[in-house]
């Protein structure tokens, strides 16, 4: 039962997904919890991911892929909040310059978008929905297939990010201050868990070397985003977390819409 309060947390942490009444009462919260619930972020994209599909394919029966995917894009922005897209933009802004560690911390909390901000928010939007139209030509399954597997995969992204750096945010009003311990290794066995059913639906509409390729992809995103945020920040806050999430979620796509050679 624990299992399902943790997930249940996480849902209502990162989704607007309403977990109200008795039903939170009996979820409960705690720092100690919300930490738990971390193990569940890729469960989460189950479900993120699942009304991605869901809308896609609804929507491409009667429209053009571009604008079903836009549909479908535009859902999961709603359900989310556009949490990870904050962070992406937060995240471009602060370490998109040449600021140091503390100003780029400081530029990271302001509120307000900057143009790193602007221009990472519209690029990484653009890139999502061209990849997903151009995964159109395989076919409408391919590309269900492909929303559900990135937004379970690339919120185990930034569970290793976690694992791997500090937390450097503010202490007294970082979001993400719950989850400055690393997570532990049952915890992350969790979110391999949850994760690695997610590679069945594109080697079924794609092929094993799509899977194993997307794999790969959000592998680097990862490994590349920790780097970064330790060279410049010396560890990970909650904006960079969203930003992990969100660049290897273009990391599937990519690695999935790339033409290999024959």
């Amino acid at each position: 039962m624990n299992a399902l309060r943790h997930f249940l947390l996480a849902l209502q942490f990162f989704t607007r997904v309403p977990v109200t009444g008795r039903l939170a009462a009996w979820v409960g919260y705690s720092p100690a919890m919300l930490r738990a619930s971390a193990a569940h972020f890729p469960g989460v994209g189950w479900l993120v991911g699942g009304v991605a599909a869901g809308v896609f394919l609804l929507a491409q029966a009667g429209l053009p892929p571009l604008a079903a995917v836009l549909l479908s894009t535009a859902a999961t922005v709603w359900m989310t909040g556009a949490f990870h897209e904050d962070g992406l933009a937060d995240t471009a802004d602060g370490l998109g310059g040449s600021a140091g560690r503390e100003r780029a911390l400081q530029i990271m909390k302001d509120s307000r978008i900057g143009s790193y901000g602007a221009l990472a928010l519209v690029l990484a939007l653009m890139l999502k929905v061209a990849l997903l139209a151009a995964l159109a030509g395989q076919g409408a399954w391919a590309v269900a297939a492909a929303m559900l597997s990135a937004h379970v995969l690339s919120r185990l992204a930034p569970l290793a990010v976690i694992c791997t750096l500090p937390h450097v945010g503010d202490e007294g009003t970082s979001k993400s201050k719950p989850l400055a311990d690393a997570l532990s290794g049952p915890a992350l066995a969790v979110g391999v868990a949850w994760s690695l059913p997610a590679l069945l639906p594109v080697a079924v509409a794609l092929g094993p070397a799509k899977a194993a390729a997307m794999v790969v992809a959000a592998a680097l995103a990862a490994l590349w985003m920790g780097r970064l945020l330790r060279r410049r920040l010396q560890g990970f806050t909650g904006d960079g977390l969203g930003a992990t999430q969100q660049l290897a979620e273009l990391a599937v796509y990519l690695a999935l819409a790339w033409r290999w050679p024959a």
